[in-house]
């Protein structure tokens, strides 16, 4: 595992021309088609996985600051050190008061990641003062666009970005590795017969929040050799009934590690409630805990799937 950060640390950290595309660029955001005339100098992006999207590709340089919690942004720093001199601008939403007093020129953002359909801060809202905004990719599911998620959404993501702000050839560097990272754990999944079941346990005592079959952690189980038990829900993040997980019988429970709930609080709730008992991966004691930028759409995704394979499979 510390070479797999070493290794990633350093691809990121690789200073890559900018040669990107011809302007004008246009990129497709959702069911939207945006267009650039010139590379964004005062971007904002929101959340850590966002942020560390953007650091990938080097646009640190690129970035007023960001929104969303401080301390998930500053814990990014094992990966991706530039993350330390980027200035929160609001820890929660950003407001559309803070992103024009700001001079904002490009917010890179998602539907339940920085952005409420309906809300003050949207696409439509920022156009109207001349901010472009690209939207997740697999966010655009709470527009209605169902689509099954995979690792093309944060390549696509990777490559739109890397178009707008013009530094194509860092997208295609990232891109490259991270398929060669996920050919080989393919190659250790295919030799196995058993896809284990798995519940992604977010958050919640009375109804937990799971990854439902459009959500990233979907194709980083299917990625890693295993069966979500909660894929046949056509959404996101989901709430769902612990009726419900005890019936599909997970095998292993992947923790995610956020949240004033810490991991082992989440793991001691479900090894002590009796009716959780005969559950496998209760049963075997089987827990893997992952972060939220695990996760969520970003390039720890690769991490998660090469983290999840090997506890899956062994190593």
């Amino acid at each position: 595992m510390t070479r797999l950060f070493a290794t990633l640390a350093a691809l990121c950290l690789t200073t890559l021309p900018a040669t990107g595309a011809d302007f004008p660029v246009t990129v497709t955001s959702c069911d939207r088609q945006i267009s650039f005339d010139a590379p964004p100098e005062r971007a904002i992006a929101h959340g850590s996985n966002l942020v560390e999207i953007m650091l990938a590709l080097g646009l640190e340089d690129r970035m007023l600051g960001y929104s969303g919690r401080i301390e998930r942004v500053q814990a990014a720093t094992d990966l991706f050190p530039a993350a330390a001199a980027l200035r929160p601008l609001q820890r929660d939403y950003p407001t559309l008061e803070v992103l024009l007093e700001e001079g904002t020129d490009f917010y890179f953002a998602g539907w339940s990641y920085g952005m409420r359909v309906g809300g003050e801060v949207t696409p439509d809202s920022l156009a109207r003062f001349g901010i472009p905004v690209y939207e997740l990719s697999e966010s655009c599911i709470r527009l209605g666009q169902k689509n099954r998620p995979g690792f093309d959404y944060l390549f696509r993501d990777l490559e739109n970005l890397a178009a707008i702000f013009g530094v194509t050839e860092r997208a295609d560097t990232l891109i490259a590795d991270y398929r060669a990272r996920l050919d080989r754990v393919a190659q250790k999944v295919a030799a196995q017969d058993q896809r284990p079941r798995i519940f992604i346990y977010d958050s919640g005592d009375k109804v937990p929040i799971t990854a439902g079959g459009y959500a990233m952690p979907q194709a980083i189980m299917e990625a890693a050799g295993g069966t979500n038990i909660a894929g046949d829900i056509q959404n996101s993040w989901v709430r769902i009934d612990w009726e419900t997980v005890a019936e599909r019988d997970p095998q292993v429970v992947v923790i995610v590690d956020y949240g004033e709930v810490t991991a082992a609080e989440k793991i001691a709730f479900m090894k002590d409630h009796p009716a959780f008992a005969h559950i496998a991966a209760i049963r075997d004691d089987r827990f893997l805990v992952l972060g939220y930028d695990d996760l969520t759409p970003g390039p720890r995704n690769i991490l998660a799937v090469e983290r999840l394979a090997d506890f899956l499979h062994g190593g």
